[in-house]
Formats: C-alpha cells, structure tokens, sequence
C-alpha cells in the first residue's frame, strides 16, 4: 500500500464509520516536556510557553460498528499540519475488545481495554428567591428543588489478568425538574483531524479526520484524579522488577495519567452527538514504532 492511500476495516465495514452518544471533551494545559515522549521526531509540537493544548475526550456510544461501548481518549497535544494543526492520542481505552481491536489495526490507536465503573450520587440543592428564607420559615416558601447528578468514572486498564487504574473522573449534570428544562446549547458541525500510528501494531505514520454533528454547551470542568499512592506504590514495585518493554509500557501509562491530571481549561458538553470517521491515509511508512500500545 502506497503513501497516500486509504485502509479499510473488515470488522467495521466500509468507511465512513458511524459512532452516536455523547461526549465530554475537556481541554488541558499541558506541559511541553511530557506530551514530546508521545510526539514523533518528525512531528513540530504545537506549543507556547512551555505548554500545549491536549486534555481528554470521554464518550458514550450508544450505537456504533462495535455497539454499545465507553471511550476515553487522553489527547497529548497538538502538532502542527501546515496549514492546519492535528491532535495526538496518547492512550484510548474502550471497554470493547472489537473497537480496541479495531482502534490499534485500522486506525493506529494506542488503543487498550479498560473497565469502566460508574457510581451516581444525586447531589440535592436548591434555589431560592429573594424573600426565600422568611417564607421557608413560615412554610410557604417558593424554594425549587433541583439535583445534581454526580457521576463518577472510575477507569481501569485491562491487560490479560492484571489491572490498572488510571483515572477517576468526577462529573455533575444538573438535573433540573420537568418545569425547567436543560437547554443542550446551539447545533453544530465540526472537523477534528488527527494523526496517529507508529505503534507496534501500525507502524506507519497516519492521518484520519473526525467529523461531528451534535448540540454543545460549556459546563464545568470535571474533576481528574490519579491511582491511589499505594497502587502508585505497587505499581513502582512491579515496575522495577518488570521486563524494559513492560516498563516502556509502564511509562506511557504514568505520562497518559500526567496529562489527565494538568490543569483544565475548558469543557464542551456533547450531546446527540454523531462522529463520522473516514479511514486514515498513510503519510509516511515505518518499520519501528516510537511508542508500543500494548
């Protein structure tokens, strides 16, 4: 296959392929010096003082080529496209073997199964007018009662018998009465290119491009936290016994969780999303990977 040219899934069908849910997607300062582990030599990181734009993109599919499935994507940074610029993944985890499957062989993802457990915790508050508190006294108060959904992602990466935890991921949804409805934000289209490849199951350099249809609004930045330090700990342990590929593995995981946990700066809420993805185009063929994904 020639540079230029187009790859085709058999798993997934023809392309373009279609993914529907919704989605959060959270931009993050990053610091430069992390995100160029995951960068290509041949690749110039988009940055400026001493940070890049990455962050994460959190989505749930509800149909899709591989059905009903969770997606994480921890996006590094950008790099520069003249005249345009590409976003980097540095980890995707699914909690589907197919769409790993498909991710890693098709698209050049580092794509790994991971278990996503999820709590919700109604979190009451209300609202009050202005003469609220002597009416509430009285007991004909005109307080509105609301809820805050609080949801939280746990992330776990799977690999074979063995486990490990990446992230928990705090969100709150307001949940507001019948009477008042969550407006879901304008409808918009959008494009986001993106290069990928040069792992160990798709060496070549690749680019692919996403287009999105869906409702958007700004919400408030989900809170980001790590492992717990004993798991950090035991993670350290088994790191300094493991094999070089395991660590090499090991540190791309500690780098992925380091971009998780930069500081956010904003945060688009999808919904009634529908993500259109074209199959990638080989940019350069390789026969070493910069970064394995398994």
């Amino acid at each position: 296959m020639g540079l230029g040219e187009t790859k085709s899934s058999p798993g997934y069908g023809n392309p373009p392929w279609i993914f529907k849910g919704s989605a959060l997607y959270q931009l993050h300062l990053v610091k430069a010096e992390t995100v160029r582990a995951f960068i290509p030599k041949e690749l110039r990181l988009v940055e400026a003082f001493g940070y890049t734009l990455g962050g994460f993109f959190l989505a749930n599919y509800d149909d899709s080529p591989a059905g009903v499935f969770d997606e994480l994507v921890v996006i590094a940074g950008i790099v520069w496209n003249p005249p345009t610029s590409c976003a980097w993944a540095a980890r995707v985890l699914v909690n589907s073997e197919e769409a790993c499957h498909h991710g890693r062989k098709e698209v050049g993802l580092p794509s790994q199964v991971a278990r996503f457990s999820k709590r919700i915790t109604p979190v009451p508050r209300q609202t009050k007018d202005k003469f609220g508190g002597f009416l509430n006294m009285i007991g004909v108060g005109t307080t509105i009662c609301h809820s805050k959904d609080c949801m939280d992602v746990q992330v776990t990466e799977v690999v074979g018998p063995a486990s490990s935890d990446i992230c928990n991921i705090k969100l709150l949804t307001d949940v507001p009465t019948p009477k008042f409805n969550k407006w879901m934000g304008p409808s918009i289209t959008m494009s986001l290119p993106s290069f990928s490849g040069q792992t160990e199951y798709n060496p070549n350099l690749l680019k692919y491009s996403c287009r999105l249809a869906c409702r958007v609004r700004a919400v408030r930045p989900a809170k980001v936290s790590g492992p717990s330090p004993l798991k950090k700990e035991r993670n350290h342990d088994s790191e300094s016994r493991g094999f070089t590929a395991e660590k090499v593995v090991d540190n791309a995981r500690n780098l992925s969780i380091s971009v998780m946990l930069s500081k956010p700066i904003l945060a688009l809420e999808f919904n009634f999303l529908e993500m259109q993805v074209e199959a990638p185009i080989i940019l350069s063929n390789k026969t070493t990977s910069s970064l394995p994904a398994a």
